[in-house]
């Protein structure tokens, strides 16, 4: 792959690895011995609200380079958040999951949904054969993944790889202004965006710097949850900086006792972009 070669660059590995190392590590929840299994459960719920909204919107998005002829390789489904509405896009996915749980909602929800289409390879991406890869795919894909890979740049020179036509990146962006407060209250420090989720901006300077002329769109969706949902998600955050044990859990309850709606569920609008580009075969 053709690659620029600049005298200068912007240096983001520098901010970036100090991100993921404050973040390094799963979060301290103890007040509830399920919480992995429920969360797991929580996100498979949240990301079917709207008719999957979460996923269906990016693929509106980039509904012009797809067709039904299309091969796509996801890269860390998740439950299908992307997966079902894209199945109905193309002619065959491909996923690959290391986690176990992840991989029995998305099969449950595939089967729900009546796709076919979708093949799962239970594996670690970051392992694959890239020679057995290497233009395998018409189009290869990953959301909400970019915190979860050390290294980036191999990353998507790997996605490259695979990519006979496209590749996309979906993130999201921004976090709500409740667990903000939250993140306040219980550390006791200002919030200065310790669990932002947005990956995105190293990603585009990467492609950008390769000389790959992207296209950038972003777009808004909405999800609902109960208090408990809306702990265990709090929780999750609040964890990576503070044991969530039983006194903890109950500071965050009151909190979002007190702004419960009249309907019981708390409805967030939250944001996400969406990037996708040509990978060069020059070389």
């Amino acid at each position: 792959m053709s690659n620029r070669d600049l005298k200068y660059s912007i240096n983001w590995e520098e901010a970036r690895q100090a991100i993921r190392s404050e973040r390094a590590g799963r979060s301290k929840v103890t007040f509830d011995p399920d919480y992995i299994k429920s969360s797991a459960g929580d996100f498979s719920k949240r990301v079917q609200s709207n008719d999957y909204e979460f996923g269906r919107k990016p693929v509106e998005i980039i509904d012009s380079i797809l067709d039904s002829s299309m091969d796509v390789l996801e890269i860390g489904p998740g439950p299908g958040t992307l997966t079902i509405p894209l199945s109905k896009k193309v002619r065959s996915i491909t996923c690959i999951d290391t986690n176990p749980q992840n991989i029995a909602h998305l099969q449950k929800n595939l089967d729900d949904s009546g796709c076919s289409n979708v093949k799962i390879i239970q594996a670690d991406w970051t392992k694959m054969n890239d020679s057995e890869l290497a233009d395998s795919y018409d189009l290869v894909v990953c959301s909400h993944f970019l915190w979860m890979i050390p290294d980036l740049k191999e990353h998507i020179s790997r996605m490259e790889n695979a990519a006979r036509k496209y590749c996309v990146i979906i993130q999201p962006a921004g976090r709500s202004n409740f667990v903000k407060k939250v993140y306040e209250e219980i550390v006791g420090v200002p919030y200065r965006g310790e669990f932002e989720p947005d990956a995105d901006y190293f990603a585009y300077v990467i492609v950008r710097e390769w000389g790959r002329l992207c296209k950038v769109d972003h777009y808004s969706f909405t999800n609902s949850t109960s208090p408990q949902e809306r702990l265990r998600m709090t929780a999750g955050f609040i964890g990576r900086f503070k044991e969530v044990d039983n006194d903890v859990a109950k500071r965050i309850m009151e909190m979002i006792e007190k702004e419960i709606p009249e309907d019981g569920l708390f409805t967030e609008t939250n944001h996400a972009v969406v990037m996708w580009w040509s990978p060069d075969k020059s070389q």
